[in-house]
């Protein structure tokens, strides 16, 4: 059986490496480097920032225990230079992946000749003009940074997440347009580094997806720390003036302005439909992504799509199962992959995660819960760790099924897990209760809220 792959991202790669373990002729073809927007220009790129930005937090926070001597010098450079070294020693894992049995990678653009068979467009004269047949073909292409239609929107200065992981210094004053999870990492991570911030979002809540306490408790955190964030704000314009690039917005129908020195547009990303032509084999998609059933399948049988070109959740672990429940599909196997279940994560400092439902979704759906919560200054390590400001809720229905978890603190993105794990396996409150958790953990926030009820 033969399976084509059109983009190496993680949902790309990893169904590779798993159609090759099961015997499939896999050909994944990569118009860019392996490892897609995570690796290059995402995830891993800015959690390495993310890493050195709470480094310096720890040593702030050491100054301020009576270490007179500290002393430590922030080279933006090293940073720089880390996040490349890591970022090239993951790219060349996946290339050993893809340069395993059964797999054959080819650098291209690829377009459909017909249903079956995918030209691959290259710089390479031994690859330009490759034409490949698959049984079966998995589209994962991707997405891209979107921006705002306003004037100003295209001058120089005004970047993208891909471009503020390229800076070559940290600006002195930093405008993020947006308070999703993009924007506020980086937010967060340069604040950290030294720049001046504002954020301006057009909604009334951060986080617009996520819990409503949890936003308002992660926006109190940020501005404690010195990030001003103007909500219900709508961006007018950008202007470039002898001070910088002047970011003008409403809000409660009065105009504001803000100057900085660079300015990030984080509204969101969008579906990359457009890498390769869809409609001339009949697969049906729109502005939100490609359309496709629970099984991943487009409106053609034999073609299949996972990752941001489907819309909805634009994470790379989503393209990754995305990917292994398309698989399973192709194959006939049976699937308990549960696509609705995903953990999700904001690595600012403090962080914050979340999964399945929130209150506010339960209430709009009529669903009856009771929400459970602990605070991680009763902790004894949070507090040990000096990360007191953190809580926990649950979200728990009638039938005592946990429904939903929303952290904020030291370490959600992994405390998450657990109660993802747990969802998975539909467990009880009552059932997680009797769950034995080490001590001193963070995990015992988690046990505390469970048996606040």
């Amino acid at each position: 059986m033969r399976l084509i792959i059109i983009g190496a991202g993680p949902g790309g790669y990893e169904t590779a490496v798993a159609a090759a373990r099961k015997g499939l002729e896999v050909t994944i073809i990569s118009d860019g480097p392996v490892g897609g927007t995570c690796l290059n220009e995402g995830c891993i790129p800015t959690k390495c920032f993310c890493r050195n930005a709470e480094l310096l937090g720890d040593l702030e926070k050491a100054s301020t225990f009576g270490i007179d001597d500290l002393q430590y010098r922030f080279d933006f450079q090293k940073v720089v230079s880390r996040k490349e070294d890591v970022v090239a020693q993951l790219r060349q894992g996946v290339e050993f992946l893809l340069g395993g049995k059964g797999i054959t990678l080819l650098r291209g653009k690829a377009s459909f000749k017909d249903a079956h068979t995918v030209t691959v467009a290259s710089d390479d004269p031994a690859v330009d003009g490759t034409e490949v047949t698959g049984d079966f073909i998995i589209v994962a292409t991707g997405s891209y940074s979107a921006s705002l239609p306003i004037p100003g929107a295209d001058l120089e200065g005004v970047i993208t997440s891909k471009e503020m992981l390229e800076l070559d210094a940290v600006p002195g004053r930093l405008c993020v347009i947006g308070a999703g999870v993009i924007g506020l990492e980086f937010a967060s991570i340069f604040k950290s580094f030294g720049s001046e911030v504002n954020v301006v979002e057009f909604c009334k809540e951060i986080l617009p997806r996520f819990d409503t306490d949890l936003a308002k408790r992660l926006k109190q955190a940020l501005s404690k720390r010195g990030i001003s964030i103007e909500t219900s704000a709508q961006v007018q314009s950008i202007e470039k003036t002898a001070e910088g690039l002047k970011v003008t917005y409403l809000k409660k129908e009065k105009p504001f302005e803000v100057v900085a020195d660079k300015v990030l547009m984080a509204v969101g990303r969008r579906p990359n439909v457009a890498a390769v032509n869809l409609a001339d084999v009949g697969i049906e998609f729109g502005p939100r992504g490609i359309v496709v059933d629970g099984d991943m399948r487009t409106s053609v049988p034999h073609i299949f799509a996972i990752g941001d070109v489907v819309g909805g959740y634009m994470l790379a672990h989503v393209a990754t199962f995305q990917g292994l429940r398309a698989l399973a599909a192709i194959l006939g196997e049976p699937c308990e992959i549960d696509l609705s279940i995903v953990p999700a994560a904001v690595f600012t400092h403090p962080e914050a995660a979340t999964v399945g439902k929130t209150e506010d979704e339960c209430k709009a759906a009529g669903i009856p819960v009771k929400c459970l919560k602990s605070f991680f200054r009763a902790n004894g390590k949070a507090l040990s760790m000096d990360e007191p400001d953190g809580f926990v809720k649950l979200v728990v229905g009638e039938d005592d099924r946990i429904l939903g978890c929303h952290l904020f603190g030291a370490h959600s993105a992994d405390l998450v897990q657990e109660i993802a794990a747990l969802m998975n396996r539909k467990a009880t409150l009552t059932e997680f209760q009797a769950v034995i958790h080490g001590h001193p953990t963070l995990g015992e926030v988690l046990q505390s809220a469970a048996h606040s009820a």
